[in-house]
């Protein structure tokens, strides 16, 4: 894999880092990231990027700034994390889920290095979780899916199956059906973030199927560009995509990491950071729904807004009941509201969505 370090020309002190006696003066930080793909790969991995550079840049001098991209989930993260630990970081933001053990593993070793890794769930003394509420956009952009579609076939490619897509499946589906009920959703798995020729393939595949409106959880603009030769509606995915509109792209899910990592950055030279788990919004501006396109009839532009700003202030929650599972079972009774520690393990479709959740 081609991997990369940059290192910013700052110089630093190394502590006892072999122990986890990392020194540092209060009024100076080496924060580290860690990505999953390319930093130029238009969507996740370039937006936590640009999100790292624009919250370091910040601080000026204070903060020393590095990363590394493409570093695989599993055995190879252990080892980046142990490298940046080992060089000197204080802090390391981990931004995939399948870094999650791996971040605990290594933050074992280092006591003093602060982690905080993206989209995950175990947490220690020196570890945060931080994540965004991604089915709550999904609600917008699956709402949009259903009002636009001309053959009531929609389709979803989905990276993982963990609770974060299994919920952004769940999402689009319950609002492009409160939409359209006619509607009917074709999930295929990528088990991938990043491969924009398998991402390609998955878009065709569900056109070749009848679909005229795609939604992906990977982390490419291959979708969009698939769809911008073969027709059909998509949407940005952790970035805006804007390059892609009016058409194919209507609208985008965005992520804003920045004001994050700025508040984490702070709370390091403050010496008043703490493990916590964070689970930011719509409200918030973690998830920024994209500008609708012009593609879109003014009237279905003003529904998807009227949801937004509903999610956003609270008024209205995307997983309100009645809703059953998948097998037909109860899960939320008539104006009934999921709570935090179900979406957070969810690992079943609602009732409607075809097919099995591989295992």
């Amino acid at each position: 894999m081609n991997r990369r370090m940059l290192l910013s020309t700052a110089a630093f002190g190394l502590g006892l880092a072999a122990t986890g006696k990392v020194a540092f003066a209060q009024d100076k930080v080496k924060v580290g990231f860690v990505y999953v793909g390319p930093i130029n790969d238009g969507g996740w991995s370039q937006h936590h990027h640009t999100s790292a550079v624009e919250a370091t840049s910040t601080f000026g001098d204070k903060v020393e700034f590095v990363f590394q991209e493409n570093v695989p989930e599993g055995a190879d993260a252990e080892r980046v994390l142990t490298q940046m630990a080992l060089s000197g970081c204080n802090l390391i933001f981990t931004t995939s889920f399948g870094y999650m053990d791996p971040t605990i593993n290594v933050a074992a070793k280092f006591p003093n290095v602060k982690f905080e890794h993206a989209t995950g769930y175990k947490t220690a003394d020196n570890v945060s979780v931080y994540s965004a509420r991604f089915y709550e956009g999904r609600a917008v952009t699956g709402f949009l899916a259903g009002k636009m579609t001309k053959t009531n076939k929609i389709g979803y490619i989905a990276s993982f199956p963990i609770p974060e897509v299994i919920r952004g499946i769940n999402s689009t589906f319950i609002h492009a059906r409160k939409a359209n009920p006619d509607v009917e959703l074709s999930v295929i798995w990528a088990f991938t973030w990043f491969d924009p020729a398998k991402e390609a393939d998955a878009t065709q595949a569900l056109i070749d199927q009848g679909v005229d409106v795609v939604l992906a959880h990977t982390d490419t603009t291959a979708p969009l560009a698939t769809l911008k030769k073969s027709g059909g509606f998509g949407f940005g995915q952790a970035a805006d995509m804007a390059e892609f509109g009016p058409a194919p792209r209507i609208s985008s899910i965005i992520d804003n990491w920045a004001p994050y990592y700025v508040d984490r950055i702070q709370a390091m030279l403050d010496e008043t950071w703490a493990s916590a788990n964070t689970w930011d919004g719509i409200s918030t501006g973690m998830v920024g729904i994209g500008a609708i396109s012009s593609a879109v009839p003014a009237d279905v532009k003003a529904e998807a807004e009227a949801l937004r700003d509903s999610i956003a202030s609270g008024a209205y929650h995307p997983f309100t009941g009645p809703l059953n599972k998948q097998d037909g079972s109860a899960w939320l009774a008539d104006g009934e509201v999921a709570d935090d520690g179900t979406l957070g393990g969810m690992m079943f479709y609602v009732e409607g969505v075809k097919g099995d959740i591989p295992s």
